[in-house]
């Protein structure tokens, strides 16, 4: 887990037990409150004049009070939250108050409101699902980048036999026992091979050919990417043959 990811928990969880922290907490990420409030009203908001900025507020301590580390990082799902809470917000008070619907017209291409802000799912929770997915994926994407891989490079070199699947699973197990390992991945932005090979028993020769792939796998433990491990899971046992 990166520094700045892991400071923002540990003020999370701090606040739960503490108003203060919780106070303090909000005010230093209005910034970020109020751009998601802007990216929603197509406007910068006012305190104390737009009621949305109150709403987005809300959410944010929402998401403070039931967030989990293993959902993935705490600021995309926070962004989640304000943007379902404005959604039910808008559609409350044009039920109400007669105002433009969600589903007519609003801007000159033809676009409804609903299709700018509302990727057509009903449910919340779904909806946090699928934007906790994309910002999952999007965030993990910027991680490979940093090691100059792509998710393409990624599927390319999943295993395709079940021994070496097995060899890069017995390096995954090793490293999260080691997790050292994953820190010295992070730093240098290179896979550990020599350490991982002779910790794991496994073949420097098949790890070397899926280096690319067990980057991937040791990532995805090392930021809470619940959502990628079940994905890389997946590719494995479609990928994988004996």
């Amino acid at each position: 887990m990166k520094f700045e990811e892991h400071k923002i928990v540990q003020q999370v969880m701090r606040s739960r037990q503490d108003p203060e922290a919780a106070d303090q907490l909000i005010r230093s990420y209005m910034p970020f409150i109020k751009a998601e409030t802007a990216r929603f009203i197509h406007r910068p908001p006012v305190e104390g004049r737009d009621d949305e900025l109150s709403v987005a507020m809300f959410a944010f301590y929402e998401t403070m009070t039931v967030y989990n580390p293993d959902r993935g990082p705490f600021l995309p799902l926070a962004a989640a939250g304000i943007r379902n809470r404005l959604i039910d917000y808008f559609r409350k008070e044009q039920k109400h108050s007669g105002q433009l619907s969600l589903d007519q017209p609003a801007e000159e291409d033809g676009c409804t409101l609903l299709e700018k802000t509302d990727p057509g799912v009903d449910d919340i929770s779904d909806y946090q699902d699928l934007a906790a997915a994309q910002s999952e994926i999007e965030t993990f994407s910027a991680e490979l980048a940093g090691f100059g891989l792509s998710l393409t490079d990624v599927a390319d070199s999943c295993p395709r036999q079940e021994r070496t699947l097995d060899a890069c699973m017995k390096v995954l197990d090793y490293a999260k026992k080691h997790p050292e390992l994953l820190e010295q991945m992070i730093r240098s932005r290179k896979l550990p091979l020599s350490q991982l090979v002779l910790g794991s028993g496994a073949e420097k020769k098949t790890l070397e050919r899926h280096r690319k792939y067990l980057i991937a796998i040791l990532l995805a433990f090392t930021n809470g990417f619940e959502i990628i491990r079940g994905h890389l899971s997946q590719m494995k046992k479609g990928g994988a043959a004996e």
